[in-house]
């Protein structure tokens, strides 16, 4: 492909408003990427713009300002935009509790379980929330940039569909799919999934882009003319596999590493459950030189290690049962016996207590079920979720000096602490969250993201027993991410072909008021 420009370079309009969207030819194809490349770039060329997906299906959510859970990804798309992130950027979340169920989450909060087929019959009422989503964001910013979600050509998908093609049909606008050369056969992904949409949709699709690309681009150039005579419709760009990109994934764990095996300083294990939740959290630990990080998958033993960190989890007495079957909880005993540190996080931190009971079946039947004991908690699950986002000081160690930690809330249960056990923090409404064992071997907390702070994260990895060179906090490091993806998206899209997309939009959203 010839060299393409610049997008600080080109014409910039600022009249009216205009919405695009990013569909896939598959899930993790590049459409989060995409959408965030496309916010900073936007961003960059002074656009007031914004994130938008009517519906995500993701176990890693974020906590707003105004208190409500929308995706992470789309708190990410907003950083990305410069904007403060709000419900109405994802208006649909569901969070997966079974393999044909999940938690319905409309505007920033639990409305309802409800199992496959009972969802596909509501959405007609979930496309109403997504269109007010909508029409609020619209009136708000001049670019809202649109993230599709799986393929719009999943046929059995596509009846009331409010994701894909339903969304972009209902909102009168245009669409680029992405697909990843990496997983092979893109032309094929791409041909073919433009061949399953109606007539009106394939109009309606203005281009591709190919995502991951490795090597020589001119290998590339005789398949690019041939999908572009084919389907005469245009390439975009290819965008070129980025090594080390760390940024927040909607839901797919990142397990692989950069890091110099002569200078680890601290081993580290998690085990991933089958209802995992916001393993964004081990992003900073993940994206540590010193510290080697290993998702523990099911079947396999926990590696001898230095700290054992149990995450969060959507369906924490299923998940405790499924630790207690792998036998993960003899090896945490063994951990333990060595002199190892156990860290619980959320759902974690409960099942580590005495006790986890959910009388009302708000994680599926009712019951009790035994914790592994390490601490002196009683967890009871609840009907209202909690989310918030807190600041406080660390109490680990028995500090001389003040550590600030900061976090966000996602759960429903109540853990009650027992008499003289000690808190994890202090929180700076007042509230003691957490619990320290009495042999300061085995903790656990509320706070997702504890170690996005560098002060926070050393302070814990010293409680663990080592000591790391202090790195770049988490919106630093994430903010340093999106401008590499935002250079790569100017240097390898072609915006003179983009930006009269949007400049067209925007022309008429003006013809129409």
């Amino acid at each position: 492909m010839k060299t393409l420009p610049n997008a600080n370079t080109l014409p910039v309009s600022l009249e009216g408003t205009a919405t695009l969207m990013i569909q896939g030819t598959t899930s993790d194809a590049g459409k989060s990427l995409l959408v965030t490349g496309f916010c900073r770039c936007l961003k960059r060329l002074n656009y007031n713009v914004t994130p938008f997906k009517p519906q995500t299906m993701a176990l890693n959510s974020a906590v707003t300002p105004d208190g409500g859970e929308i995706g992470r990804a789309q708190a990410l798309q907003a950083q990305a935009a410069g904007v403060i992130p709000n419900v109405d950027m994802n208006p649909i979340l569901l969070k997966p509790s079974s393999d044909t169920g999940a938690q319905v989450i409309i505007h920033g909060k639990a409305i309802s379980n409800m199992q496959a087929q009972t969802y596909h019959d509501y959405k007609k009422v979930a496309m109403q929330a997504v269109l007010e989503s909508y029409k609020r964001l619209i009136n708000q910013y001049q670019v809202v940039m649109v993230e599709g979600a799986g393929s719009p050509a999943e046929i059995n998908l596509r009846e009331g569909d409010i994701a894909n093609m339903g969304f972009a049909e209902a909102a009168d606008c245009p669409v680029i799919i992405v697909a990843d050369i990496d997983k092979g056969g893109v032309f094929a992904h791409l041909v073919g999934t433009l061949e399953l949409l109606s007539a009106s949709e394939q109009n309606r699709v203005v281009g591709f882009v190919i995502n991951k690309f490795r090597g020589d681009i001119a290998l590339l150039q005789s398949g690019l003319d041939w999908i572009e005579e084919r389907t005469n419709k245009p390439v975009l760009g290819v965008l070129p596999y980025l090594m080390d990109l760390h940024l927040a994934e909607e839901d797919a764990i990142q397990a692989s590493q950069n890091i110099d095996k002569n200078d680890v300083r601290l081993r580290i294990a998690v085990p991933v459950f089958s209802r995992i939740s916001n393993h964004t959290d081990f992003d900073m630990l993940r994206a540590h030189p010193q510290l080697e990080l290993t998702f523990v998958p099911q079947g396999k033993s926990i590696p001898g290690c230095d700290l054992i960190i149990l995450p969060g989890s959507k369906h924490v007495r299923d998940d405790l049962a499924l630790l207690k079957h792998h036998g993960w909880d003899r090896e945490i005993a063994t951990h333990l016996r060595y002199g190892g540190k156990v860290l619980g996080i959320c759902g974690g931190y409960q099942m580590l207590g005495k006790s986890i009971q959910d009388p009302l079946g708000i994680e599926g039947q009712a019951g009790i079920s035994a914790g592994l004991g390490y601490l002196n908690i009683n967890t009871e699950l609840q009907a209202e979720k909690q989310l918030t986002h807190s600041t406080g000081y660390l109490l680990l160690n028995n500090l001389h000096q003040e550590v600030i930690i900061e976090g966000y809330q996602i759960h429903v249960g109540e853990s009650i602490r027992e008499l003289d056990t000690k808190p994890f923090c202090i929180l700076n409404n007042g509230e003691l969250d957490g619990c320290i064992s009495a042999d300061n071997q085995v903790a656990g907390s509320y706070l997702h993201g504890m170690f996005d702070s560098p002060q926070a994260l050393q302070h814990i990895i010293g409680w663990a027993g080592a000591k790391t060179d202090e790195l770049l906090n988490y919106s630093q490091q994430q903010e340093h991410q999106l401008e590499r993806l935002a250079d790569a998206c100017e240097a390898h899209l072609d915006w003179s072909k983009i930006t009269p997309i949007i400049a067209s939009q925007m022309n008429k959203s003006n013809q129409h008021e």
